[in-house]
């Protein structure tokens, strides 16, 4: 059946399919939002968890948050889209901008109504958040300097995620009236890396499947892959570092260090022989060293802690 007779539901189980998976998004973000909350417990040696509500209400807000940022890059990126990216949902035409701003819109409203009933204190911080969204959809207000720095581009634009981290983990340490702990800044660095490994791994392409604005049109494909690797050597490195300052030990120093050497092997596959599946073999592995080793800084230990206490 062609596009143009699809219903109104299918047509957005079309467009997030495509543009933001709901079940991979959530699960990913879900396990960012439990191992950012996680971590500062553990750093401020903290047993037990935060209320199941609670955890509910910070992870419906970062998913949502990431949803929000997946509208407004469909609209600041609209005339790029329709010129070089005609296969895209909304410039094929299988979604309308002003469906997108609707939902938005109806998306918003359930994210203040959530925070202002069950967390209160933490407004202030999705305020930050938010504004931060409003002024990368406005690109800083220097849209044609940035989109000729696309590196700036990219390093200006990742700040979202520390923040999000920020507004997650405050349901521990803000909700308790303390300092956030010193060790979450290694979280956060360990995050914003994460999210460049994320950005890189996924616009590396072989010649034949080249978009606008890939890394690999940018750099050539060997060159954007060597970054890929060095970005994902530092964000180890960091890793380590907020393993170190949380005292989680060996084990998970070794665990960090097999994710690493089992997350490059598809990018050294890439480099002796070029091709569709290897290329997206990348963006796969940086999902899943994302996900795993934010399960190994603050999720799995925290599992542990909540397993022995009802031992």
């Amino acid at each position: 059946m062609e596009e143009s007779n699809f219903n109104y539901c299918k047509r957005w189980r079309v467009y997030l399919h495509e543009r933001f998976p709901l079940i991979a998004n959530s699960l990913l973000i879900a396990t960012f939002t439990f191992s950012a909350i996680s971590y500062s417990r553990i750093c401020r040696e903290v047993h037990g968890f935060i209320s199941p509500t609670l955890y509910v209400v910070a992870s419906f807000t970062t998913i949502t948050l990431f949803y929000l940022l997946r509208v407004f890059d469909e609209h600041k990126d609209a005339a790029d889209d329709k010129a070089f990216r005609s296969h895209l949902p909304i410039p094929r035409g299988l979604l309308k901008l002003r469906d997108l701003r609707v939902s938005a819109f109806i998306v918003i409203i359930m994210q203040i109504t959530v925070n202002a009933v069950f967390y209160p204190s933490g407004l202030l911080l999705y305020a930050v958040v938010f504004v931060f969204l409003l002024l990368m959809w406005r690109e800083f207000f220097v849209s044609k300097w940035l989109k000729n720095r696309p590196v700036v581009y990219a390093l200006s634009h990742m700040f979202i995620i520390p923040l999000v981290d920020i507004y997650a983990s405050g349901t521990d340490w803000l909700l308790d009236g303390v300092t956030a702990p010193k060790g979450l800044l290694f979280f956060f660095i360990v995050s914003y890396l994460n999210g460049l490994v994320l950005e890189v791994g996924r616009k590396i392409r072989v010649s034949e499947n080249e978009e606008h604005n890939t890394y690999s049109t940018l750099y050539g494909a060997n060159k954007a892959t060597i970054i890929w690797i060095g970005l994902l050597f530092i964000d180890l490195l960091c890793s380590l570092l907020a393993a170190h300052y949380a005292q989680l030990g060996l084990v998970a120093n070794l665990v960090l260090v097999l994710l690493f050497g089992v997350a490059i092997v598809p990018a050294i596959l890439f480099l002796k022989k070029k091709n569709e599946k290897r290329s997206k073999m990348i963006e796969v592995f940086s999902g899943i060293w994302t996900l795993l080793m934010y399960l190994t800084l603050g999720g799995i230990p925290m599992i542990l802690n909540i397993i022995n206490k009802w031992s």
